[in-house]
Protein backbone atom coordinates (compact mmCIF):
# COMPACT_ATOMS: atom_id res chain seq x y z
CA UNK A 1 0.00 0.00 0.00
CA UNK A 2 1.02 3.52 -0.77
CA UNK A 3 1.52 6.11 2.21
CA UNK A 4 -1.97 7.68 3.71
CA UNK A 5 -3.57 10.52 2.14
CA UNK A 6 -3.55 13.79 4.79
CA UNK A 7 -7.01 15.85 4.84
CA UNK A 8 -5.64 19.43 6.07
CA UNK A 9 -9.10 21.22 7.13
CA UNK A 10 -8.26 24.82 6.48
CA UNK A 11 -12.00 26.83 5.71
CA UNK A 12 -12.59 27.98 8.86
CA UNK A 13 -13.03 31.67 8.84
CA UNK A 14 -10.40 32.60 11.94
CA UNK A 15 -12.63 35.36 13.35
CA UNK A 16 -11.01 35.55 16.76
CA UNK A 17 -7.56 35.54 14.79
CA UNK A 18 -8.34 37.68 12.25
CA UNK A 19 -6.52 36.75 9.62
CA UNK A 20 -5.98 33.52 7.60
CA UNK A 21 -4.22 31.84 10.44
CA UNK A 22 -3.13 28.74 8.48
CA UNK A 23 -0.63 31.00 7.16
CA UNK A 24 0.42 33.06 10.54
CA UNK A 25 4.18 32.70 10.19
CA UNK A 26 5.24 30.74 12.72
CA UNK A 27 8.58 28.90 10.77
CA UNK A 28 12.13 30.32 11.76
CA UNK A 29 11.83 31.74 7.94
CA UNK A 30 8.72 32.96 8.01
CA UNK A 31 6.42 29.55 7.25
CA UNK A 32 3.27 29.62 7.67
CA UNK A 33 1.81 26.66 10.13
CA UNK A 34 0.58 25.06 7.13
CA UNK A 35 3.70 24.92 5.67
CA UNK A 36 4.82 23.32 8.53
CA UNK A 37 2.21 20.76 9.21
CA UNK A 38 2.43 19.53 5.33
CA UNK A 39 6.39 19.01 5.87
CA UNK A 40 5.90 17.13 8.77
CA UNK A 41 3.15 15.20 7.13
CA UNK A 42 5.51 14.83 4.23
CA UNK A 43 8.25 13.18 6.79
CA UNK A 44 6.01 11.16 8.17
CA UNK A 45 5.62 9.16 4.67
CA UNK A 46 1.87 10.31 3.87
CA UNK A 47 1.91 10.42 -0.30
CA UNK A 48 -0.70 13.24 -0.88
CA UNK A 49 -2.72 15.93 0.84
CA UNK A 50 -6.33 17.68 -0.04
CA UNK A 51 -7.01 20.60 1.78
CA UNK A 52 -10.30 21.79 2.35
CA UNK A 53 -10.89 25.51 1.94
CA UNK A 54 -13.65 27.98 2.10
CA UNK A 55 -14.69 30.04 -1.30
CA UNK A 56 -13.27 33.64 0.25
CA UNK A 57 -9.57 32.72 1.51
CA UNK A 58 -9.22 29.48 -0.52
CA UNK A 59 -7.57 31.37 -3.59
CA UNK A 60 -4.93 32.84 -0.94
CA UNK A 61 -3.87 29.76 0.65
CA UNK A 62 -3.90 27.93 -2.85
CA UNK A 63 -1.27 30.65 -4.40
CA UNK A 64 0.83 30.26 -0.98
CA UNK A 65 1.32 26.48 -1.51
CA UNK A 66 1.93 26.79 -5.07
CA UNK A 67 4.44 29.14 -4.66
CA UNK A 68 6.47 27.72 -1.36
CA UNK A 69 5.69 23.63 -1.52
CA UNK A 70 7.41 21.26 -3.55
CA UNK A 71 5.76 19.80 -6.69
CA UNK A 72 7.13 16.19 -6.06
CA UNK A 73 3.76 15.64 -3.53
CA UNK A 74 0.05 15.60 -4.98
CA UNK A 75 -1.75 18.45 -3.35
CA UNK A 76 -5.59 18.55 -4.35
CA UNK A 77 -8.14 21.22 -3.04
CA UNK A 78 -11.88 20.82 -1.81
CA UNK A 79 -14.16 23.89 -1.21
CA UNK A 80 -16.39 23.22 1.78
CA UNK A 81 -19.41 25.43 0.31
CA UNK A 82 -21.05 26.23 3.27
CA UNK A 83 -19.42 26.16 7.06
CA UNK A 84 -21.31 23.17 8.72
CA UNK A 85 -18.27 22.01 11.00
CA UNK A 86 -15.44 19.24 10.20
CA UNK A 87 -17.72 15.91 9.49
CA UNK A 88 -18.75 18.35 6.77
CA UNK A 89 -15.55 19.42 5.68
CA UNK A 90 -14.30 15.71 5.49
CA UNK A 91 -17.02 15.13 3.21
CA UNK A 92 -16.22 17.68 1.54
CA UNK A 93 -12.66 16.11 0.32
CA UNK A 94 -14.29 12.60 -0.12
CA UNK A 95 -14.12 13.20 -4.37
CA UNK A 96 -10.32 13.81 -4.14
CA UNK A 97 -9.62 10.69 -1.72
CA UNK A 98 -8.25 7.55 -2.51
CA UNK A 99 -10.97 5.55 -0.46
CA UNK A 100 -8.61 2.16 -1.31
CA UNK A 101 -6.51 3.53 1.81
CA UNK A 102 -7.07 5.27 4.73
CA UNK A 103 -6.15 8.61 5.28
CA UNK A 104 -5.51 11.14 8.13
CA UNK A 105 -7.67 14.39 9.10
CA UNK A 106 -5.36 17.53 11.00
CA UNK A 107 -6.48 21.01 11.27
CA UNK A 108 -4.94 23.81 8.99
CA UNK A 109 -3.63 25.60 12.53
CA UNK A 110 -2.21 23.41 14.92
CA UNK A 111 1.36 22.43 14.69
CA UNK A 112 1.58 18.70 15.99
CA UNK A 113 5.06 17.97 15.77
CA UNK A 114 6.98 15.42 14.37
CA UNK A 115 6.77 13.00 16.50
CA UNK A 116 3.19 13.03 16.28
CA UNK A 117 3.02 12.71 12.91
CA UNK A 118 5.12 9.97 12.75
CA UNK A 119 2.95 7.92 15.51
CA UNK A 120 -0.30 8.59 13.26
CA UNK A 121 1.53 7.80 9.72
CA UNK A 122 2.56 4.43 11.13
CA UNK A 123 -0.77 3.40 12.62
CA UNK A 124 -2.35 4.18 9.15
CA UNK A 125 0.37 1.63 7.58
CA UNK A 126 0.23 -1.27 10.04
CA UNK A 127 -3.50 -0.95 11.30
CA UNK A 128 -7.14 -1.40 10.51
CA UNK A 129 -8.36 0.48 13.21
CA UNK A 130 -9.03 4.10 13.07
CA UNK A 131 -7.28 6.07 15.55
CA UNK A 132 -6.52 9.64 17.47
CA UNK A 133 -3.54 11.09 18.81
CA UNK A 134 -3.98 12.23 22.56
CA UNK A 135 -2.06 14.62 23.76
CA UNK A 136 -1.37 15.79 27.12
CA UNK A 137 -3.50 19.10 28.16
CA UNK A 138 -0.54 20.94 29.59
CA UNK A 139 1.07 20.27 26.21
CA UNK A 140 -1.46 21.28 24.13
CA UNK A 141 -2.08 25.27 25.46
CA UNK A 142 -0.88 28.40 23.72
CA UNK A 143 -1.13 31.20 25.83
CA UNK A 144 -3.33 32.10 29.00
CA UNK A 145 -6.93 32.88 27.05
CA UNK A 146 -9.72 30.52 27.00
CA UNK A 147 -9.88 27.72 24.47
CA UNK A 148 -12.07 24.24 23.85
CA UNK A 149 -10.74 20.93 24.03
CA UNK A 150 -12.00 17.42 24.03
CA UNK A 151 -11.43 15.66 27.10
CA UNK A 152 -10.58 11.71 26.54
CA UNK A 153 -11.27 8.19 28.22
CA UNK A 154 -9.33 6.04 27.40
CA UNK A 155 -9.54 2.21 28.25
CA UNK A 156 -6.82 -0.01 27.22
CA UNK A 157 -5.78 2.38 24.56
CA UNK A 158 -9.05 2.65 23.32
CA UNK A 159 -11.59 5.64 23.27
CA UNK A 160 -14.54 5.10 25.04
CA UNK A 161 -15.49 8.58 25.22
CA UNK A 162 -14.53 12.09 24.10
CA UNK A 163 -16.34 15.40 25.93
CA UNK A 164 -16.07 18.94 24.67
CA UNK A 165 -14.82 21.19 27.77
CA UNK A 166 -15.04 25.19 26.97
CA UNK A 167 -13.44 28.14 28.25
CA UNK A 168 -10.18 25.93 29.33
CA UNK A 169 -7.55 28.33 30.99
CA UNK A 170 -4.82 27.80 32.96
CA UNK A 171 -4.79 29.05 36.46
CA UNK A 172 -2.55 29.22 39.76
CA UNK A 173 -3.71 25.64 40.19
CA UNK A 174 -3.41 24.26 37.40
CA UNK A 175 -6.29 24.07 34.44
CA UNK A 176 -9.95 25.01 34.51
CA UNK A 177 -13.06 24.51 32.12
CA UNK A 178 -15.89 27.46 33.02
CA UNK A 179 -18.72 25.25 31.09
CA UNK A 180 -20.85 24.10 33.73
CA UNK A 181 -19.29 20.83 33.26
CA UNK A 182 -17.60 18.51 36.46
CA UNK A 183 -14.51 18.40 37.03
CA UNK A 184 -14.18 21.68 36.61
CA UNK A 185 -10.71 21.30 37.23
CA UNK A 186 -8.57 19.26 35.02
CA UNK A 187 -5.20 17.35 35.43
CA UNK A 188 -2.44 18.55 33.39
CA UNK A 189 -2.17 14.79 32.19
CA UNK A 190 -5.71 14.68 30.75
CA UNK A 191 -5.82 13.10 27.57
CA UNK A 192 -7.24 15.86 24.96
CA UNK A 193 -8.11 15.50 21.41
CA UNK A 194 -6.63 18.35 19.01
CA UNK A 195 -8.42 16.88 15.47
CA UNK A 196 -5.08 14.76 14.63
CA UNK A 197 -7.47 11.44 13.37
CA UNK A 198 -6.97 8.61 11.72
CA UNK A 199 -9.58 7.12 9.52
CA UNK A 200 -10.34 3.60 7.61
CA UNK A 201 -12.40 4.34 4.43
CA UNK A 202 -15.59 2.74 5.72
CA UNK A 203 -15.88 5.72 8.17
CA UNK A 204 -16.73 7.76 5.27
CA UNK A 205 -20.77 6.36 5.00
CA UNK A 206 -21.16 6.91 8.56
CA UNK A 207 -19.97 10.52 7.78
CA UNK A 208 -22.64 11.15 5.77
CA UNK A 209 -25.37 8.96 7.62
CA UNK A 210 -24.58 11.30 10.25
CA UNK A 211 -24.50 14.46 8.12
CA UNK A 212 -27.84 13.49 6.62
CA UNK A 213 -29.51 13.05 10.04
CA UNK A 214 -28.00 16.21 11.76
CA UNK A 215 -30.80 19.09 12.84
CA UNK A 216 -28.00 22.14 11.17
CA UNK A 217 -30.95 24.59 11.83
CA UNK A 218 -30.38 23.52 15.84
CA UNK A 219 -26.36 22.99 15.52
CA UNK A 220 -24.88 25.20 12.84
CA UNK A 221 -22.15 22.42 13.12
CA UNK A 222 -21.30 18.93 13.43
CA UNK A 223 -17.24 18.41 15.02
CA UNK A 224 -15.27 15.61 14.50
CA UNK A 225 -15.73 14.49 17.94
CA UNK A 226 -19.40 14.93 18.22
CA UNK A 227 -19.60 12.17 15.27
CA UNK A 228 -16.81 9.61 16.79
CA UNK A 229 -18.70 10.21 20.70
CA UNK A 230 -21.63 8.79 18.54
CA UNK A 231 -20.65 6.33 16.11
CA UNK A 232 -18.26 5.06 19.69
CA UNK A 233 -22.35 3.79 21.01
CA UNK A 234 -23.51 2.31 17.80
CA UNK A 235 -21.25 0.98 15.83
CA UNK A 236 -18.23 -1.81 16.67
CA UNK A 237 -15.74 0.76 15.26
CA UNK A 238 -12.72 0.92 17.42
CA UNK A 239 -10.42 4.11 17.81
CA UNK A 240 -6.69 3.24 19.11
CA UNK A 241 -5.41 6.62 21.11
CA UNK A 242 -1.93 7.23 19.99
CA UNK A 243 -0.81 9.18 23.37
CA UNK A 244 2.30 11.63 22.62
CA UNK A 245 4.39 13.81 24.38
CA UNK A 246 4.52 16.40 21.69
CA UNK A 247 3.50 19.52 22.41
CA UNK A 248 0.64 21.08 19.95
CA UNK A 249 1.41 24.65 19.33
CA UNK A 250 -2.08 26.11 17.80
CA UNK A 251 -2.44 29.44 16.88
CA UNK A 252 -6.17 30.24 18.33
CA UNK A 253 -5.98 34.06 19.33
CA UNK A 254 -3.52 37.05 17.24
CA UNK A 255 -1.74 37.13 21.11
CA UNK A 256 -0.47 33.48 20.44
CA UNK A 257 1.33 34.60 17.63
CA UNK A 258 4.78 35.10 19.29
CA UNK A 259 4.53 32.23 21.75
CA UNK A 260 4.35 30.31 19.15
CA UNK A 261 7.06 31.47 17.33
CA UNK A 262 9.09 31.07 20.15
CA UNK A 263 7.87 27.43 20.37
CA UNK A 264 9.00 26.21 17.24
CA UNK A 265 12.08 28.03 17.67
CA UNK A 266 12.91 26.00 20.50
CA UNK A 267 12.07 22.73 18.78
CA UNK A 268 14.44 23.84 16.30
CA UNK A 269 17.02 24.56 18.30
CA UNK A 270 16.88 21.18 20.22
CA UNK A 271 16.85 19.28 17.14
CA UNK A 272 12.83 18.06 17.11
CA UNK A 273 12.83 20.56 13.75
CA UNK A 274 14.19 21.16 11.24
CA UNK A 275 15.08 24.90 10.67
CA UNK A 276 13.46 24.92 6.88
CA UNK A 277 10.19 23.48 6.38
CA UNK A 278 10.75 22.06 2.80
CA UNK A 279 14.96 21.21 2.19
Amino acid sequence: MSGPSLVILAAGRARRYGGVKQLAPIGQHGEGVIDLIASDAFAAGFDDIVIVVNADTGPQIEEHVAKHWPTDHSVTYAVQEKLRGTVDAVLSAEPALDLSKPFGVSNADDLYGRAAFLLLGEHLRTSTNSCLVGFELDRALVGDLPVSRGTCNVVNGHLTDIIERRNVHTTLEGYDADDGLEPRALSPLTTVSMNLWGFQSSVIALMREARDQHDFSRDSEMQLSTFVGQILHRTPMRFDVLPTRSRCIGVTHAEDLRIAQLMVRLEIESGHRPEHAFV
